[in-house]
């Protein structure tokens, strides 16, 4: 299973090991999203900045519609079937299930780049200073984190 990590606060006034934390989890601007490997590592992480950040389990379907416009190759164009291909997959659903289910991981695909820049959501965000079980927009969501990101993908249209 794959989390999707999403980043919601800015770094004003953020002690510095929250800081370094989300550098390492290349989180460097609100907004930003990252596709990672649940893990003890992970999870360690999140528990340091889970006041700035909002996280879930990432579906094939919230992957795949990702991919089509936000997750990028190096040079900035959109993944195709074709450029996949290129890189030993068969198409795009594969790629979306293979991620979702953590078999592969975006940060070790060499020409897709691992951080994945979003649109403020439609609508805004619950609140950004409170836990999302208090009503807020901060720390594990489970499930619902796919309509976040249904909503941050489609802000744009």
């Amino acid at each position: 299973m794959s989390w999707a990590i999403i980043r919601v606060r800015g770094t004003v006034n953020v002690k510095d090991k929250i800081s370094k934390t989300l550098k390492f989890l290349r989180l460097h601007r609100p907004n930003h999203c990252i596709i990672v490997p649940e893990n003890e590592s992970y999870k360690g992480m999140l528990n340091i900045v889970k006041d700035y950040v909002t996280w879930g389990e990432i579906t094939p379907a919230s992957v795949e519609l990702l991919a089509k416009d936000r997750i990028l190759l190096e040079g900035g164009e959109v993944i195709s079937s074709k450029n996949l291909k290129d890189l030993g997959l068969k198409s795009v659903k594969d790629f979306a299930k293979q991620i979702s289910e953590g078999e592969i991981q975006l940060n070790n695909i060499k020409k897709i780049k691992p951080v994945i820049r979003l649109h403020p959501p439609i609508k805004g965000y619950e609140g950004n200073k409170r836990s999302y079980k208090e009503g807020g927009a901060l720390g594990y969501r489970g499930k619902e984190i796919n309509g976040l990101i249904e909503r941050m993908c489609y802000a744009q249209k």
